[in-house]
């Protein structure tokens, strides 16, 4: 992402996903209409989080560019509809359904090389975090630090995530930033 989408282009991408599980909470086929802003048909990478009177009910992405941003914001959708840690989101929801779009910078490695040196590198409520080691990845993004400021903390709380009970040789960390847009589905 050279330029984060501006923020009528954000509410246009909220607008999207909420159309996405709109219709398939109606059993309906979505084609979202190709945006005129040229940012949203480049590729992109983002992530989109739903939530119900403050509860989490999913959150999916992608990390890496690899379709048109406003096609994987609409993909993104639909698949945290399912989120395979949650039960699946329900016309219930949907009156109270809060729909935010996270759109990504591209990961950069992170200079560190250790738990202490990495944790000494973080930015609280900038970066966004992915740990991979080759078998397995986790992320968290730059909102979860709302709930776990310290990074010592967010760092540990991303390593049980990922599966990991300590830190892992040739583990690789990365960092991102995101622009966040946020809207609610409509009754």
């Amino acid at each position: 992402m050279t330029q984060p989408p501006t923020a009528e282009e954000g509410a246009a991408l909220v607008a999207l996903a909420i159309g996405a599980i709109g219709a398939r909470l109606a059993g309906q086929a979505n084609k979202p209409a190709v945006p005129d802003a040229e940012r949203l048909v480049r590729p992109g990478a983002s992530f989109v989080t739903l939530e119900r009177a403050g509860r989490l009910r999913g959150c999916i992405g992608t990390l890496v560019p690899r379709r048109p941003l406003y096609l994987d914001v609409v993909h993104n959708a639909e698949r945290a509809m399912t989120d395979p840690r949650l039960p699946p989101v329900t016309e219930a929801d949907w009156p109270e359904l809060d729909v935010k779009v996270s759109v990504l910078t591209e990961p950069v490695p992170l200079p560190g090389s250790g738990r202490d040196s990495v944790t000494a590198l973080l930015r609280p409520g900038v970066d966004g975090l992915l740990l991979t080691d080759g078998h397995r990845r986790a992320t968290f993004l730059p909102s979860v630090w709302a709930k776990v400021p310290e990074p010592a903390a967010f760092l540990d709380a991303l390593l049980r995530k990922g599966g990991w009970a300590s830190w892992p040789e040739g583990l690789v960390v990365q960092r991102y930033t995101t622009v966040e847009y946020a809207g609610r589905a409509v009754g």
